[in-house]
Order: C-alpha cells, then structure tokens, then sequence
C-alpha cells in the first residue's frame, strides 16, 4: 500500500513540473541506433529482398544521405530485435558496411507485427503475385485472430460488431476486390515450381514460362502430386496452359481422374492464341463493303470470294 501512495505521490509531483505535451513527447518511441547483426528478418518475411538496380540505388543514396526514415522493430527475449519494417534499409547498410540501422523500437504482438509488416511494403509499386499472396494470407490470418481478442484496439475487432468479414476489410484497405484477394490468396496453394511461373507474367523475362493469374488460380485446386506432373509436363513441352484448359485440369482433379496422360492430352489442346492470324488493314479492303459492315460478313465475303477465284483456278488449268 505504501508502494503505491508513493508511486501515486511521484506521478501527481510530476505533473506539476511539466506539461501534458511534453510527458507525451516522453512517453513516445525514439529513435535508437541498433547494430545490423541484431536484427534478425521477420519471419516468413514474404516480401523478397532483391539484389536489382532499386537496390543499388538505394545503397548510394543511404551511402550519401543516411536512413531518412527509421526502421520498425520489436525487442526478442534473446536481446536481439526481430525486423517489422525495413528489411530493404537493412540490406542497403549491409551493402555500404554501415553496422548500425536507426530504429523505433516497439512492443508488439505478432498480430500486430504481422499488420504493419504487411502494409508497409504493399505500398511498394511492383509487387510479385506471389508477395501479395502470402502477404495477403498472412495479414487475413493475423486479422481474425485479432478479431477473436477482446483486448486490441485497432480497428479489426470492429467486423465482428458490424457483420463484416476480415476479408472484406483487408480487401478495402488493399485497394484490390474482394474477388482479387482471393485469388491471390489461392497461389498459396501453389507449389513453388508453379508459382514462380506466375511471377514470371510479371517480370515479363524473355525465354521463361509464364502463367497468368486466372489459370493459375485454377491450378491452385489440384493436389501437390498433380501439380508436379504438370510441371514436369510444362517444362518438356515447353508450354503453359490457357484458362481453359486449367479448368480442365481442376474438373478432372475433382472426379479424380487426373494423372499424367490426361494432363499431356489436355496441353496437347490447340488453345484459341496459338491458331495462326492473318490480318489485312482495313484501309485496302473498306472500299469493297458499305460502311457498319459487321467484321465477321467481311471476314465471309472474303472466304467466298476466295473460294470462287481458287475454283476458276482450277478451271482454267483443264
């Protein structure tokens, strides 16, 4: 009881002496400088850290201008400290043998962490589908076990007051569809052969498979088994399925019936891009047909036409 009149005495005496702003300044995290050796990367950091130009970049200007904005870390029980935000400051010090990073550190639980790391790098302006699909995951997750806390004050807990998924609510704050998050967040099902090749369409490099988003999607539904001999599939034939054809594959998955026979017989499909296309400009044949004409009576016309001249061809010859 003493201890407590005293501490009570202590906090009253020191609100007279100074003022509310100055004990919320105090009571405010600081920046500290923290060695790079302990900082340990968040874990299943999903965001990749890449060694590319914007990198280099980035180690020159910290080289010149220092860290402008620290970093956010959490202390660990080892003494060390667990990165939230600033794995690509982090990385830029260690290129320019700058031992120490400038951070804030704050108290926060894994839900938390897990909220901030994600969103502090989705503002980044080229993401990897496969980023955005285990950093999507990861935040949703870390969303509904806030909702299920009674003792958290963001704004998560709200959805189960107001009927509104944390989804939807991920979906809003991400600035994507609900139906776009959840596509990304199907690739997770992906093995990881598969889903580099989705990231591929992204970096659009020369002379590497790609799969766009919408059959890999589809692709997310067979088994890790299927998806390997799809991949062994895709790699001897040199070729990726259409959408079609992934809902082929997953239809097939579903009834149970998809092994590597079928999957070789589904890619061996002519898909509607690969048909050869011949195209005249308009300009040399708009003078042959009235103004509207449909594209596809054009097209018709001169099929006939063709037909008529190769059957004079061969009159002609007798």
């Amino acid at each position: 009881m003493a201890k407590n009149s005293a501490a009570s005495l202590l906090t009253s005496v020191d609100s007279l002496f100074t003022t509310q702003e100055e004990r919320d300044i105090a009571s405010q995290p600081r920046v500290q400088e923290i060695p790079i050796d302990k900082i340990d990367d968040f874990p299943n950091h999903p965001f990749k850290v890449r060694m590319d130009d914007n990198m280099i970049e980035m180690a020159e200007s910290v080289k010149q201008h220092g860290i402008l904005v620290p970093a956010i870390v959490r202390p660990k029980e080892n003494g060390h400290y667990e990165m939230v935000a600033g794995h690509r400051r982090k990385l830029a010090c260690t290129l320019i043998a700058k031992l120490q990073l400038p951070c804030i550190v704050r108290e926060l639980t894994d839900e938390e962490a897990t909220v901030i790391m994600v969103d502090s790098n989705l503002q980044r302006e080229q993401l990897l589908p496969s980023e955005k699909a285990f950093a999507y995951k990861m935040k949703l997750d870390a969303m509904k076990r806030q909702g299920q806390r009674t003792d958290l004050t963001c704004a998560t807990p709200l959805h189960k007051l107001s009927g509104v998924k944390s989804r939807n609510i991920l979906a809003e704050q991400s600035g994507e569809s609900h139906e776009q998050v959840r596509k990304y967040i199907r690739l997770t099902s992906l093995i990881s052969e598969i889903l580099d090749l989705v990231d591929n369409s992204v970096l659009k490099e020369k002379d590497k498979l790609q799969i766009a988003l919408r059959p890999a999607v589809e692709l997310s539904y067979l088994t890790q088994q299927e998806q390997h001999d799809l991949y062994e599939t895709m790699i001897t034939e040199d070729c990726t399925p259409s959408h079609v054809q992934a809902m082929k594959m997953r239809k097939f998955s579903e009834e149970g019936r998809l092994n590597m026979d079928v999957i070789f017989s589904i890619m061996q499909e002519e898909k509607p891009n690969q048909k050869e296309q011949f195209k005249i400009p308009k300009e040399r044949i708009s003078k042959y047909f009235a103004p509207g004409t449909p594209a596809q009576k054009i097209e018709d016309t001169i099929v006939k036409a063709l037909d008529f001249y190769r059957k004079r061809q061969r009159e002609q010859e007798r």
